[in-house]
């Protein structure tokens, strides 16, 4: 076992996966200065992404949910990175960091920067312990590979992926072969089943959207999580007001400001993305009498900018089309960030 876990004991209707650096901790660990600084920091020096905790609070808010966090983090960094959940007002359902300790002990160095090789048994073998039912929403980054790894995790739960590609998967992604026998044990044992949602990958790299096109619809890359709350809340996961405290998050702790927040939308548009009907909706709570919403404000400012934004666009872009995504063509972006063999945007 490569990750240390607590578990989920409830049955939950949504799953939220949910990677912790660049995705919810903004953290850098490009140098060794970084890495020691990341280390040596303590759970109130860590800063979250802007939104981030606001998302998950929403998120949970219903009561039918497993947080469900998968981390490259070392396991000796546990007990401050659940102080630093706690002190945001996050609770998990389960919790896997990587035993990097024992990989090294074991020889295991390659497992030290892969991702595959990780994540994926942890999210197959979480998997079966699921309801049947239960529908996920995943949250990763443009850092490592988590586009690829959670594309392939729910394209295995669905059937579209056969075993000939996923051994040269994980193959070239230089996966150990106890931990592809954990992947085929639990892929094995899982009834078909199509969960998967959405995909979100946030762009800390800025990494072009367009780079994430060979996924498909169900992989949205966002650049500020007001973003990935507008495509929630069109998917019916979120309701306007609860988009909207996300927003004032960004806007009390990031800067944000009206145009900023028009900007994302706009962009979700042009994109392709169907967030263009709950403008509506927004302008309603906007107009409501929460006045937690009051930093949001004036509202007649807000309604025409969200007008003028769709107007401007003309007609609303088509969906997105799906596509079958091509792994043995994307086996570059299944490597660590830092490998010489990593696809570049």
């Amino acid at each position: 076992m490569s990750g240390e876990r607590d578990v989920a004991q409830a049955s939950p209707r949504r799953i939220y996966r949910w990677d912790l650096d660049k995705t919810y901790l903004q953290t850098e660990f490009d140098s060794l200065k970084d890495l020691v600084r990341t280390a040596l920091q303590e759970a109130h020096e860590k800063r979250a992404v802007p939104g981030a905790a606001a998302l998950i609070r929403e998120l949970r808010s219903r009561g039918d949910s497993w947080l469900a966090i998968v981390s490259g983090s070392p396991t000796q960094m546990r007990a401050v990175l659940q102080e630093k959940l706690l002190l945001d007002g996050i609770t998990w359902d389960e919790f896997v960091l990587k035993d990097n300790v024992r990989n090294i002990l074991r020889g295991r160095f390659r497992a030290l920067r892969g991702q595959v090789g990780y994540k994926l048994p942890v999210l197959l073998e979480s998997r079966l312990r699921a309801p049947a039912e239960a529908q996920e929403v995943l949250f990763g980054d443009d850092a490592e590979a988590d586009a690829f790894i959670y594309s392939l995790y729910a394209d295995l739960l669905a059937g579209r992926v056969d075993d000939r590609v996923l051994s040269r998967v994980l193959e070239e992604a230089g996966v150990y072969p106890d931990d592809q026998a954990r992947v085929r044990a639990a892929w094995k044992a899982l009834p078909p089943a199509d969960p998967v949602r959405r995909i979100f990958i946030r762009l800390d790299r800025r990494t072009p959207p367009a780079a994430f096109a060979r996924y498909g619809p169900r992989v949205v890359p966002v650049f500020n999580y007001f973003q990935a709350a507008l495509v929630l809340m069109a998917d019916g996961e979120l309701t306007a007001p609860q988009v909207l405290r996300v927003a004032l998050e960004l806007v009390q702790t990031a800067g944000f400001n009206l145009l900023m927040l028009t900007n994302s939308f706009q962009d979700l548009v042009r994109r392709g993305f169907p967030v263009a009907d709950v403008a509506h909706g927004l302008v309603q709570a906007l107009e409501g009498p929460d006045a937690l919403l009051a930093a949001l404000r004036p509202v007649p400012d807000i309604i025409a900018a969200f007008s003028n934004r769709v107007a401007a666009l003309g007609a609303t872009p088509p969906p997105l089309p799906p596509v079958t995504v091509d792994y043995l063509a994307l086996l570059a972006d299944a490597l660590p960030g830092t490998h010489k063999g990593r696809r570049q945007p």
